[in-house]
């Protein structure tokens, strides 16, 4: 874990730069290359470069080596030039080639080869010499058994630090690095990039980096796993230091004297202290609830217990517990709270409004920050290098070649726009996730560059997604502008939509998830459509309405003779459609009379939407349409399983047919908060159940917080409400939400692509200019291209219309806030 060489490292670390006709701000001397060589002195790291002249391909790195002088040397890491056309030779100093790479030297020993341009700004620089020579102390691993392993050989003499990130050489990369190269001889760090393996260790939002720290030194038993603490800032060198601090400061402290003189670790980094006030008698107990206490806020606050006995000053007698915030000038609060749930969430809610306050102040001093949180995203993450090669890039040659030959989808996108460019990131992430597992060919054609080819193929807007076929018209991508949704996309178009069924035993299989097992993850539930053969109607607009969800929801038809043995084993009459929710093993039947495609597709839509979802910012709109009140269970997490399992009870009991229920994990979606805030006027212990009448009348009422959550009492809750023998603690304001100018009324705009949509009578998703068409020269007729683009304007909305439409009934007519 700590290796000898640690130490030699650390003594003296020099890092030189061979270059020549580049001027540098770093005050290092130019040598010749046997001037270098012969200064390399045993133990010491150098990284070299060599180049013979500068070139814009060597330009930026050189740059950003320049502007890493200064972090290098204070790891006392120096920097050099070495002029390379000399007299003299030297065998790095070959091919253009060779001038691409940087050489890790320890002594005179070459140690590793770095491409030059995975050292792309200066975190990457730092990042990979600190990774390089760190290795010893920083294992890097891709395997759950990897980590167990460590785990195990640690377990009652070290503890461990483990770190996630997206990729080596980001800025959290350095941030870990750095935290290694200080707190490497005290403590085993771990490093991985599998996101998988991250997904395995805890319920936690994967898309970000993560840092826990492993305390396995107190554990002895193999048996026992180490107690895991998550490090919930970003990953910043500051932010690990304060977190490694907290983790090594001692669990419980024991005192004696005046709480406002107290001074610990967490004081000196801006922690609140908790004292848990106990007494002699009882100090057992009060020691072991301030263990508990201090477990729950490790790493958040210092935990001390006071002992009344042999306190000098005066406490109130009903007070258990004393907060008292790191700033000088704070209050000391003196609370009596009887549970460890109530201490932890008044401490971690305090600490919430308090960071929530900063960023408040920030805003008001109107600094030069970015206001457009995607480009500023692009920016942060402009030089982080992506797998380009995992995707075909298509020019105007090569893209009708391409299409026609295999099947593809392309994204079309502009190098210049913020939105394009973040939305590459995520294409990029598709194709790492299905890379040796389809045949579809994932390709992108740049529109800054091949606008020809973007005008042919009605490209009017940027990110576009388009699916080719043999055979078929282009399909159109309008979902969500994410990975898994658009992953989802593509594994779902990979069968037709509906499939056709041909017998009663693939019908029974296709309803048992057998006949498509591994698409059952994308889609939960399967729709068969089932029609005696002389429906012909119906079955079109059964068709039709398929065609319409292909790529969101599976759907089959099945028409055969027999098709009467399904309609009566599920007791249904002819034309119906058959649901079957594979999560849940069970499959309903809805009778179809005197329905049309938008009516089959509003009936799927619905049937589609999960029992007890969780509520994102995403989904939110979905439910809302249902024009329902919220029955919502805020929840500091995930939900637990009983409530989960009580709700749906419930559900199936049809005692929450009038009501939407659904839940709000406060960790993943940080707004709910705001919510709270706004309902209660501060934060109220957790889990919470609410109902929201946003339709009628705005109010919100709180199921009591001294009742468990059970059928019985939620019932009886329930039932009380709907006779309206309960009060409401808020009633949401008539506030009309009003663009700030005619221009920007986007509800209006969207309603208006939305009401020519519904006038028409095909899907748009399916009728696009055929493929085959499009190496042809296209006329000049710009009535026919403004037609054409209006139609593509219209199919971006289609398949969210409805969201729209409800959303601007919630926004301008009922005036209520969530």
């Amino acid at each position: 874990m700590m290796s000898s060489s640690f130490s030699v490292f650390r003594a003296g670390i020099s890092f030189v730069m061979m270059c020549i006709f580049y001027t540098s701000a770093v005050n290092s001397p130019e040598l010749s290359p046997q001037k270098f060589f012969s200064t390399l002195q045993p133990g010491k790291a150098t990284l070299v470069y060599f180049c013979q002249a500068e070139s814009p391909r060597t330009s930026m790195f050189l740059e950003e080596l320049n502007e890493a002088a200064k972090p290098l040397q204070d790891y006392g890491i120096s920097v050099a030039k070495v002029n390379c056309v000399t007299e003299e030779t030297s065998r790095y100093c070959g091919s253009e080639k060779d001038m691409m790479k940087a050489y890790l030297f320890r002594g005179n020993i070459a140690l590793r080869e770095f491409p030059t341009d995975t050292l792309f700004d200066v975190d990457a620089i730092v990042a990979h010499v600190l990774f390089a020579l760190l290795f010893n102390e920083v294992k890097y691993i891709t395997t759950l058994g990897d980590l167990q392993n460590i785990e195990n050989a640690l377990k009652g003499k070290g503890n461990i630090a483990f770190a996630y990130v997206r990729a080596i050489g980001t800025p959290e990369h350095r941030a870990v690095m750095e935290a290694a190269f200080v707190y490497g001889t005290t403590h085993q760090f771990v490093l991985t990039t599998e996101i998988a393996l991250l997904e395995s260790i805890g319920p936690e939002d994967i898309e970000y980096p993560h840092l826990y720290f492993f305390h396995c030194k107190p554990v002895f038993d193999l048996t026992q796993p180490c107690r895991r603490i998550l490090m919930k800032q970003s990953l910043t060198t500051l932010n690990i230091h304060q977190f490694i601090k907290t983790m090594e400061a001692p669990l419980l402290t024991e005192v004696t004297g005046d709480p406002r003189q107290v001074s610990t670790v967490h004081v000196q980094l801006g922690l609140p202290l908790v004292f848990i006030v106990g007494q002699q008698a009882t100090y057992e107990a009060d020691r072991t609830t301030a263990e508990w206490v201090a477990w729950r806020l490790l790493g958040k606050a210092g935990v001390l217990l006071l002992l009344r006995d042999s306190l000098e000053v005066d406490i109130p007698e009903d007070t258990n517990v004393i907060v008292r915030r790191a700033e000088e000038e704070a209050q000391m609060e003196f609370l009596a709270l009887n549970h460890i749930d109530l201490i932890v969430f008044h401490v971690e809610s305090t600490m919430y409004i308090e960071e929530m306050g900063k960023y408040e102040d920030m805003e008001d001093l109107n600094i030069g920050i970015q206001d457009d949180e995607v480009e500023e995203t692009v920016y942060r993450d402009r030089k982080r290098q992506l797998p380009l090669e995992l995707t075909v890039e298509l020019t105007e040659e090569t893209f009708h070649a391409t299409v026609t030959a295999s099947d593809s989808i392309v994204l079309f996108y502009a190098g210049w726009q913020a939105v394009s460019m973040a939305f590459l990131q995520s294409y990029i992430d598709v194709a790492i996730k299905l890379k040796g597992t389809s045949t579809m060919l994932l390709a992108r054609v740049n529109c800054a560059d091949w606008s020809h080819v973007c005008t042919k193929q009605n490209v009017t807007e940027f990110p576009a997604v388009k699916m080719y076929k043999e055979g078929q018209n282009p399909v159109s991508y309008t979902g969500m502008l994410g990975t898994e949704d658009l992953l989802k996309f593509i594994q779902l178009n990979r069968i037709s939509c509906p499939v056709n069924v041909t017998s009663v035993q693939e019908a029974e299989e296709y309803l048992n998830g057998e006949l498509y097992k591994d698409l059952i993850s994308y889609s939960s539930m399967s729709v068969l459509g089932l029609f005696s053969p002389t429906m012909t109607r119906a079955k079109e607009e059964f068709t039709e309405a398929g065609s319409y969800l292909k790529g969101y929801v599976t759907t089959g038809i099945y028409s055969e003779e027999d098709v009467l043995r399904l309609s009566s084993k599920y007791t249904v009459t002819l034309p119906a459609l058959l649901l079957a929710r594979h999560k849940e093993g069970k499959i309903e039947s809805i009778p179809l009379v005197n329905v049309h495609v938008k009516d089959i597709v509003q009936i799927i839509t619905n049937a589609s939407l999960e029992t007890f979802p969780e509520i994102t910012v995403e989904n939110l709109p979905i439910y809302l349409r249902l024009q329902k009140p919220l029955l919502i269970l805020f929840s500091d997490g995930g939900i637990d399983l009983q409530h989960e399992k009580t709700i749906l009870m419930l559900a199936k009991k049809k005692y929450l047919d009038s009501l939407t229920p659904c839940w709000l994990n406060l960790k993943k979606t940080p707004v709910g908060r705001g919510v709270l805030q706004a309902y209660f006027g501060t934060l109220p212990p957790l889990p919470l159940l609410v109902v929201v009448n946003l339709h009628s009348g705005g109010h919100v009422f709180a199921f009591p917080s001294d009742q468990a959550i059970t059928e019985q009492n939620l019932l009886l809750w329930l039932k009380k409400l709907e006779a309206g023998l309960e009060s409401h603690i808020k009633v949401l304001p008539a506030k009309e939400w009003k663009p700030p100018l005619p221009a920007y009324d986007f509800l209006s705009m969207m309603d208006a692509a939305a009401s020519e949509h519904l006038t028409r009578k095909d899907p748009e998703c399916i009728k696009e200019t055929d493929v085959q068409e499009g190496d042809k020269e296209q006329p000049d007729d710009k009535s026919a291209i403004t037609e054409e683009s209006t139609g593509t304007l219209k199919m971006k909305h289609s398949s969210r219309s409805s969201w729209f439409e409800e959303a601007k009934k919630l926004l301008r007519h009922d005036n209520k806030e969530l």
